[in-house]
């Protein structure tokens, strides 16, 4: 389960940068990813933001790789790539953004 959900680009790119590796880190399990991540906003759009997340995933080691693969038990997984764990991190992270302006606070 995503805390983050529904958050928008805008706010992420606003979010503290403790806050943003937190909410990238429930989308694939690195904190190396994360960190990364989060140092390179703000992010244009969606689709420069999955791009990173993109490059960053193929910067992973074995090690690392498969231990993110590891941490995503509950999703649907046809196999254990990096080509798997990119198409799961890229849908966890289009949850965690939402619609384009992302979901209203309440």
């Amino acid at each position: 389960m995503l805390m983050y959900r529904g958050i928008g680009l805008e706010r992420f790119n606003s979010l503290p940068r403790a806050r943003a590796v937190h909410a990238l880190f429930a989308c694939c399990s690195s904190v190396t990813w994360a960190n990364k991540l989060a140092d390179e906003r703000p992010y244009a759009d969606r689709t420069a933001l999955l791009a990173a997340a993109d490059l960053e995933l193929s910067a992973l080691s074995p090690h690392d790789l498969q231990r993110s693969l590891d941490s995503v038990v509950r999703e649907p997984v046809s196999g254990r790539t990096a080509d798997e764990l990119a198409r799961i991190t890229r849908m966890r992270i289009d949850r965690m953004l939402g619609p384009t302006f992302g979901y209203p606070e309440y």
